[in-house]
């Protein structure tokens, strides 16, 4: 499948519009949370090369790490700490075009450099955050806000 998902000399755009249906099919019929999520950060992964993809599910009262590609990552975050815990505090997605200026940055890898959290809903609360690191500063935008969001939408 992999050779399907990079798509040379396509926008943004247009990536997440050939990914989106590819994802929603390897979806289809799995009901486990955990095998969506790995499916889900491989095909991201696979696609856009961006330095860390994964989510945190909430267990409790904090975020847990789940499925991810990608470097070494912190296991437990506390709401409203970091990127991660403030996306699944606010209950929306954020961007970070330099860590170093979000204040409380979490430091999992000094090579991150820019990131989107977007919580996942189900039943009107949030029950993980998809992270996405880059190791470029000012890595995300909109494009990745329109689209990242449609995709955690597919993921309750």
């Amino acid at each position: 499948m992999s050779e399907h998902l990079i798509i040379s000399g396509a926008t943004k755009a247009e990536r997440y519009a050939t990914l989106l249906p590819q994802i929603e099919a390897v979806l289809e019929g799995e009901t486990d949370d955990v095998a969506r999520m790995a499916n889900v950060a491989a095909c991201l992964w696979e696609t856009f090369r961006f330095w860390w993809v994964g989510f945190y599910r909430v267990i409790d009262d904090e975020l847990v790490l789940g499925p991810f590609q990608g470097p070494l990552a912190c296991m437990r975050i506390r709401r409203g700490r970091g990127v991660c815990g403030t996306a699944w505090a606010e209950e929306r997605t954020i961007i970070v075009p330099d860590v170093e200026q979000f204040p409380g940055h979490i430091a999992c890898s000094s090579a991150s450099r820019s990131e989107i959290v977007v919580p996942i809903f189900k039943d009107g609360k949030v029950t993980a955050v998809l992270d996405i690191d880059s190791e470029h500063l000012a890595t995300f935008d909109e494009v990745d806000q329109l689209w990242l969001e449609r995709l955690c939408a597919m993921l309750p």
